[in-house]
């Protein structure tokens, strides 16, 4: 009976899992239309046990049924049933699904010829598709689900769209995604649709393949090849996407390395291109010296023909034509911007599209890449041909560079944006793991969107993994990016989750990649050393490996309640990104402690280079089980980029272990004491230690650490000069360290500034530690309360917001190093005028001191993407009129990224900028810090006040926000 039971249980449970997983297919897109129930009007596809045939015209586009036979494996795979696949109808079937585009599939044109189809739906429309149930469609066929495409892609996307319905994720062999059984599906009544996309080219650029991505591909398909490229197109395809630069890294090149490679993407409907160095669809690697110099002044006619070949070779086949040119190797044209040269090259460029295609050259798509040093031709006056789309860039680190002003006259070849979420250059390279947030996509991506950048969207992705989230997000952006806003962004975790996992821990999971994306997005991987993050300041490194090892639990747990089915999944997208990134975190702060202890003589420095090691090990153990373990071994290489111990911005050959000290301790006991705040230590022979204030309005609590520097431990007791001193534990034992808490006991304590001690005993020594603590009254105390003289404020913590008629004050949640962020929409409106008036955060604060204050405003490191002069926003405080602060103040440089704000390095690297204005404040007590709109565009995450009397630490994160009182 009991065994009964459990059967039963099972069953019913699975039952349970399947229902949700179909209720919820297709999470990014929650517009559902297939059931596990039947209803009244519903299509029978799949049901007792029979799958309903596929029908498709022999006239249609082969890409079109090369993916139908996608469908009949997706079916397959979901109810263990391969439905039949006709071409024309051989004999009666009641129920059939029927593919086709309109103009390109007699069955579909028929359709359409009986009324039984409205054509105007998708006649001249850009991909779009229909799903839809007819009633007596052909004669022999009693009712049919009929997909129909608008063009080849629309078509496309109408199949993969059902395949996700069903429960198939673009992720199945990219990512490991399972595919559950089912048995009944039922497509629900009505016209399904998603339209047309709202930006018209969206896809991913395949780079800095080597060795991860590189290693992979040899070993599983020899080469980059055709059976390669067919899953980068499907992937494409499945996530709605339609436009690949593929992997360029010599000696890789595209249409050499395969023939067939070019031939099947245009089959699949895959819009080709070429990086923004490598013109008329030429590889970069198929350059050979012995054509000469790739110099254009002296071997122009080398050159031409050398792009005449890869026109020719093009023939028909959908390509967004690359124009322009830079120097030898993603190098810049030349050291001065020769404007005039580059004008001549793209007219002798456009010259040979025309004279190899026949037509006119405005009639083949093409463009322009601003990127790097090319944005100076632009924005030194030179200009193309209007058809020529201007593809705009960000800075190589998410960081948009140059946008169309928001009142540019319109193009025809429109704008479009060149991101990045991985990245091979300076200040350091960045391509091991994801360390972007969705949240920055989305607002630079809305920015370009809101400015008319809707031409072109594609995004360096690196080997692809493991980019999946980051990537699914930005074509799932791409598609529609009003389905997206600042309201509704945190949802698509949960979305992403419940698709991925089946509807198990779907909260859970999407809590973790919230947190891990935005851990990761503080500092790249490769730029933490031992020095990142402060060990003596606001418990800072602690809090950070704390912070990430409490993640790495939870996705433990998470990952031991899954089904076994999802854990080859969950491995690669979720837990080895935060196991990975948490042990990378720990190993740094256990280095930085190891040099630390060791200066101090403590005898837990062996320890702390021991745990280095083990550290420095357990990134090889979790890279290895990806490699060997995870999926079967399917993935190996896969995670082989180095990324520890890089010393400039190129990668280490191979990583390297932090560098660690041992010491030999003292056979005796020996004491030692350190305190919050402080990078000194004291054994007794030097001046006193003295903590930093204690005050009644934030009620501080500071740690004292007592060490040991010998082999032997030792009794402690710490002994306070007043009773209002509270000591956590005032006697112990010390075999290594003990940390405790020191607090004060205001309603004991008494008014006013006083000064204290409290003395810390052991192993025959004696050290005191001088306390200094003031008791205000409270009374009418309102806002944010200095706290040794500095305030810290998260700006999503305004008191009070003021929104003229059509202005809003958006937060971004979990946009930023710390809390969340703060935006001004509608980006459409621009700059406006400085008044009182304008939109406005205000913040209350309470300053137990008077003078000079500077006000540190913390934004994203946004750069100035505007033609105008300037990017401004204005502060005030009290009743005073605001003053207008320039954001882009500093000089510019130019470098190897282009021209930059001349502390470009600092605020990527530190992905943060930081704006200071200094004011006067007359007198102490409560005042309010107003912040006005000006400029859109600006992301303000934090706002730090320092008076004159600032014991601000230095730290990487900055201080916790003070005590805010109501």
């Amino acid at each position: 009976m009991k065994k009964f039971l459990n059967k039963y249980i099972f069953v019913f449970s699975t039952l349970l899992l399947v229902f949700f997983i179909i209720e919820n297919s297709f999470a990014t897109n929650p517009n559902n239309y297939v059931s596990n129930l039947s209803s009244k009007g519903s299509f029978p596809l799949a049901s007792n046990g029979n799958v309903a045939s596929i029908l498709i015209s022999d006239n249609d586009f082969t890409g079109v049924i090369r993916v139908a036979g996608h469908l009949q494996n997706d079916l397959q795979n979901v109810t263990d049933v391969l439905p039949n696949i006709y071409n024309r109808i051989s004999q009666p079937e009641d129920y059939m699904v029927i593919i086709g585009t309109v103009g390109n599939s007699s069955i579909i044109d028929q359709l359409v010829k009986e009324g039984k189809i409205d054509a105007s739906q998708l006649e001249g429309k850009w991909e779009k598709f229909t799903t839809q149930i007819i009633e007596n469609p052909l004669e022999g066929v009693k009712k049919a689900l009929v997909i129909a495409g608008s063009d080849k892609r629309g078509t496309i996307y109408g199949i993969y769209d059902l395949s996700s319905q069903i429960g198939v994720s673009p992720w199945y062999f990219w990512a490991d995604v399972p595919v559950i059984k089912q048995s009944e599906l039922h497509v629900l009544p009505g016209v399904h649709t998603l339209g047309e996309p709202k930006v018209k080219y969206r896809g991913f650029f395949i780079n800095d393949e080597a060795p991860a991505l590189t290693g992979w591909v040899y070993e599983k398909y020899g080469d980059f090849n055709a059976q390669f490229y067919d899953k980068v197109f499907e992937l494409i395809l499945r996530m709605k996407g339609n436009y690949l630069w593929p992997a360029m890294w010599p000696p890789r090149k595209f249409n050499v390395d395969d023939p067939q490679n070019a031939i099947l993407a245009n089959e699949y409907g895959i819009v080709m291109g070429t990086s923004h160095h490598e013109p008329l669809t030429r590889a970069h690697a198929e350059w050979d010296k012995s054509l000469g110099k790739w110099d254009y002044a002296t071997n122009a006619k080398g050159l031409q023909e050398f792009w005449r070949g890869g026109m020719e070779r093009m023939g028909n086949k959908e390509t967004l034509v690359t124009v322009g040119m830079r120097g030898d190797g993603d190098e810049a044209l030349s050291e001065e911007t020769a404007t005039e040269l580059l004008e001549t090259i793209v007219k002798d460029q456009r010259k040979i599209i025309a004279e190899v295609t026949g037509k006119p050259a405005e009639e083949t798509p093409q463009i322009w890449a601003l990127y790097k040093e090319v944005q100076d031709y632009y924005d030194k006056g030179m200009r193309v041909p209007d058809d020529v789309t201007l593809l705009l860039c960000d800075d190589n680190w998410g960081n948009i560079r140059k946008l169309p002003s928001l009142d540019a006259k319109p193009r025809k070849g429109g704008y479009g944006i060149y991101y990045h979420f991985d990245y091979v250059g300076g200040p350091r390279n960045y391509k091991w793991i994801n360390t972007n947030q969705i949240e920055r996509t989305w607002e630079q991506m809305h920015l370009a969107y809101e400015h008319g950048a809707d031409k072109v969207w594609i995004v360096n992705v690196g080997d692809i993994k493991p980019m999946e989230f980051s990537l699914q997000f930005f074509l799932d952006y791409a598609w529609n990016p009003e389905n997206w806003n600042a309201d509704n962004l945190q949802d698509y975790y949960s979305l992403w989750a419940n698709d991925v996992f089946g509807g198990n821990q779907t909260a859970a999971i999407a809590d973790i990649m919230k947190k891990y994306t935005k851990y990761n997005a503080r500092r790249k991987h490769e730029l933490i050393d031992a020095s990142t993050y402060s060990l003596t300041n606001y418990n800072e490194a602690t809090n950070i490996v704390e912070d990430y090892n409490s993640l790495a639990k939870k996705a433990l747990a998470i990952n031991d309640q899954l089904p076994a089915i999802y854990k080859d999944a969950y491995y690669q997208l979720v837990l080895f990104p935060v196991l990975a990134s948490a042990n990378i975190n720990e190993l740094y702060v256990s280095a930085a402690k190891n040099n630390l202890y060791a200066k101090q003589g403590r005898t837990s420095t062996n320890f702390y280079a021991d745990k280095v090691n083990q550290l420095f090990d357990k990134d090889t153990e979790l890279t290895n089980y990806y490699h060997k373990d995870m999926a079967n071994g399917k993935w190996n290489h896969m995670m082989s980029q180095t990324h520890i111990g890089y010393t400039y911005w190129q990668q280490p050959n191979e990583n390297n272990i932090p560098e660690t000290i041992k010491i030999d301790a003292s056979d005796d006991a020996e004491m030692g004491v350190s305190i919050e705040g402080s990078k000194e230590w004291w054994s007794g022979n030097n001046e006193d230690a003295t903590f930093p204030i204690f005050d009644s309005f934030n009620d501080q609590k500071y740690l004292v650490e007592i060490f040991n520097r010998g082999k032997k431990s030792f009794n402690y007791r710490i002994e306070s000069t007043n009773n209002w001193i509270e000591i956590s534990e005032p006697e112990g034992i010390v075999e290594n360290n003990k940390k405790i808490q020191v607090s004060i006991n205001w309603e004991k304590a008494p008014e006013n500034t006083q000064t204290s001690s409290i003395k810390v005993f052991g192993a025959g020594q004696e050290i005191p530690v001088s306390i200094k603590m003031n008791n205000f009254k409270k009374g009418s105390i309102k806002g944010f309360v200095e706290n040794n003289g500095y305030i810290a404020i998260e700006a999503k913590n305004f008191s009070k917001k003021y929104e003229p008629k059509h202005f809003k004050w958006k937060v971004v949640q979990n946009l930023g190093k710390t809390g969340d962020a703060v935006i001004s929409l509608p980006i459409k409106k621009g700059r406006i005028d400085l008044n009182k008036k304008s939109p406005k955060l205000s913040y209350n604060v309470n300053f137990l001191n008077e003078g000079i204050v500077k006000v540190h405003m913390y934004f994203s490191p946004t750069i100035n993407y505007s033609t105008r002069e300037g990017m401004y926003f204005g502060l005030s405080f009290d009743k005073e009129s605001p003053i207008k602060i320039n954001y882009d103040s500093d000089p510019t440089i130019f470098n190897y990224n282009g021209k930059v704000p001349s502390n470009w390095h600092s605020n990527v690297a530190d992905n943060i900028k930081i704006i200071t204005t200094e004011f006067k404040i007359n007198e102490a007590g409560n005042h309010v810090l107003n912040y006005y709109r000006i400029d859109e565009g600006l992301v303000l995450q934090k706002i730090i006040i320092e008076t004159e009397k600032s014991q601000l630490k230095e730290t990487y994160l900055g201080p916790p926000e003070s005590l805010k009182i109501d």
